[in-house]
């Protein structure tokens, strides 16, 4: 049965327009998540206020996602800080639609606002919650002092939701910190899940392509700044930093500022242009900076591409969409070195990270890129590798989707109607979902490190392999079926060793010295340049797998990690990362067995030299005995 999802977002739609003042990461990622949880087979509606009199009720949007229009206070745009009066209002409009309609089987919430109306639909109905808060009150009070305007009540109900919620998305691992230490959340609640990045809405267009598209000379550097137009983005910081690119290094460049609340800039709208316009003209600056207003979602793969840099220095970010879109077509970006920007950009490899308030770096930053175009290149290469590797749509949506079905199974667990047939009919679309996913997510990875498995043994190396638990029996497993065989019963053996089955060693050492080092001390002892370590972990973050690992890259040791989860540390520490998109360990076992075994038959079928089907092995196995 099609499983219901409720995406409420009560300020931010994905009919709103990018760039306005409530209008940014979040119209984004709530559009995103429901358009590919929708092409994953669920049922979704998106739960907004009605900000318009003419709006009506449902909107059909995209791969079948229904908009719903929630009536709570008047039907007219109001700031999100002024909303939280007519959540009660929200809450009833809300179970009224579901009384005509159907109850969901699960919510998620977005924004603290809208997990207190799904708090309160599950104390009424029973119906679990996830909460994505994208911004946390007592962070953003921090940060913005007396500028926050929402009210105190806010850190209460956060306390509420952080309570209540069956499971939390960090978007990042700053935000996990931030709800454990400022909100004491229990950390088994808490999952860490990027945004995304659309690959079939950014990609990289060749540079005088956008520029023509844009209007925009040819041989003209480009800095870009793109997003809402609020203080906290430090869009100041930004027009400071490029003061200093242009007066100290004497480099010619313009500025393209992207965002505001119409399409032509209009100061009376958007009033932080009015404030970022004088701020260019005092540094003498004013006739390079140029404001665009905001642009649709189509339009904005030009301007990134158009651009030799992107640049965002916020005071502080939750998550921050922007650099991902930019690093997807190519362009580098240098980004404050806080919340969600420092885990997406990788400092040096992708662009670079700096303080928000020091633009004199920042104007360095730029300089160094711009007198090192081969470098711009080089950064440009790699950040589109980067966002590939993490952070499409695609599998963040997988890992959401795992989520759910997590909390799913633990509420049907708890629900004293369910019945053994239940679980098992349960159990197995679970499991058939989980493979999906990991078929369109894992299949790169998988062929990848087969290949360097196979290089290993046609070169003379092993295999070195760890884990703990079902990991330690898993390899054991591998293992076996290298060194004795998989499909092929005729070819030689393939040295392959499990760190775990030495049981004098393993409790020797983790007795008289400890276990966090047990495996990382085989690896020190038994690898050789050319071999390759296989670390199997559900969750990523055992310490003895990272601590092999640790020492395996001192060695220069192949390093493939078998995974679950976020990834834990393990997924930086890897070579390869094959990164099962689930939560729930026994769907990530499940997963995993499969992998290890493609594994085996890719590697046979490599070191044959055949086509990989069981029937051609067979037949070359006959030949070789006949």
């Amino acid at each position: 049965m099609t499983k219901r999802i409720a995406l409420i977002s009560e300020h931010a739609t994905p009919l709103g327009i990018f760039g306005g003042a409530d209008s940014g990461g979040q119209n984004v990622y709530v559009g995103q998540v429901a358009k590919h949880l929708a092409a994953l087979g669920y049922s979704v509606d998106v739960l907004t206020r009605r900000d318009r009199p003419q709006l009506p009720e449902i909107v059909e949007w995209h791969n079948g996602v229904r908009i719903v229009h929630i009536t709570a206070g008047a039907t007219q745009v109001m700031p999100k800080e002024a909303l939280l009066p007519y959540m009660g209002e929200f809450t009833t409009a809300a179970i009224a639609f579901m009384d005509r309609h159907w109850d969901y089987d699960l919510i998620h919430a977005n924004f603290w606002m809208s997990a207190l109306v799904a708090a309160e639909i599950k104390r009424q109905r029973g119906i679990p919650f996830v909460v994505t808060f994208h911004a946390l009150g007592r962070v953003r009070r921090f940060y913005q002092g007396d500028a926050d305007k929402f009210p105190d009540d806010r850190f209460a109900i956060e306390d509420r939701i952080v309570r209540e919620a069956d499971k939390i998305i960090a978007e990042c691992p700053q935000d996990r910190e931030d709800l454990l230490t400022l909100y004491h959340a229990d950390p088994n609640k808490i999952e860490v899940i990027p945004c995304g990045v659309d690959r079939g809405e950014f990609w990289q267009i060749e540079q005088n392509q956008a520029r023509s598209v844009l209007g925009l000379p040819v041989n003209e550097r480009i800095v870009l700044q793109l997003g809402r137009l609020v203080p906290r983005k430090g869009v100041d910081n930004t027009i400071c930093g490029f003061a200093h690119l242009v007066k100290q290094h004497g480099i010619s460049a313009r500025l393209l500022i992207v965002g505001g609340e119409s399409h032509t800039p209009n100061p009376q709208m958007t009033p932080e242009i009015a404030r970022l316009s004088a701020i260019a003209s005092s540094l003498g600056i004013g006739d390079r900076v140029i404001f665009f207003g905001n642009r649709g979602r189509e339009i904005l793969k030009y301007f990134y591409s158009a651009a030799d840099i992107f640049v965002t220095t916020p005071w502080y970010e939750p998550f921050g969409i922007t650099p991902l879109e930019a690093m997807a077509c190519g362009t580098p970006a240098i980004g404050s070195n806080v919340g969600g920007i420092k885990f997406t950009v990788k400092d040096g490899e992708t662009g670079y990270l700096v303080a928000p308030n020091q633009p004199e770096i920042l104007g360095d930053r730029l300089a160094f890129l711009f007198q090192n175009p081969a470098l711009l290149q080089l950064l440009g290469r790699q950040a589109i590798r980067h966002v590939e590797g993490r952070f499409t749509w695609e599998k963040v949506t997988s890992e959401i989707a795992a989520l759910y079905e997590s909390v799913l199974a633990g509420s049907r667990q708890c629900d004293s109607s369910f019945n053994e047939l239940a679980i098992v009919e349960s159990s197995f679309n679970e499991a058939i979902q989980a493979f999906q996913a990991a078929k369109t997510a894992l299949s790169p990875a998988i062929i990848l490190a087969a290949k360097q498995l196979s290089h290993c043994f046609a070169q003379g190396g092993k295999v070195l392999i760890c884990g703990n638990g079902g990991s330690a029996a898993e390899a054991q497993h591998l293992a076996a079926e290298f060194v004795g065989r998989f499909r092929c019963a005729y070819r030689a053996g393939l040295p392959a060793i499990a760190l775990t089955a030495d049981t004098a060693l393993v409790t020797a050492w983790s007795n008289d010295v400890g276990y966090e080092d047990v495996f990382a001390r085989q690896v020190k002892t038994f690898a050789q340049p050319g071999d390759v370590l296989i670390g199997i972990s559900t969750s990523g973050r055992s310490r003895n797998l990272v601590q092999a690992f640790h020492a395996a890259r001192q060695q220069n040791i192949y390093r493939i990690a078998l995974i679950g989860g976020n990834g834990g540390e393990l997924l930086d520490l890897a070579d390869t990362a094959i990164l099962v998109p689930a939560s729930d360990p026994q769907r990530i076992q499940e997963v995993q067995l499969m992998v290890l075994h493609l594994l085996c038959e890719l590697v046979e079928g490599q070191l044959l030299a055949v086509p990989l089907s069981v029937s051609e092995i067979q037949e070359q196995e006959r030949e070789l005995v006949g």
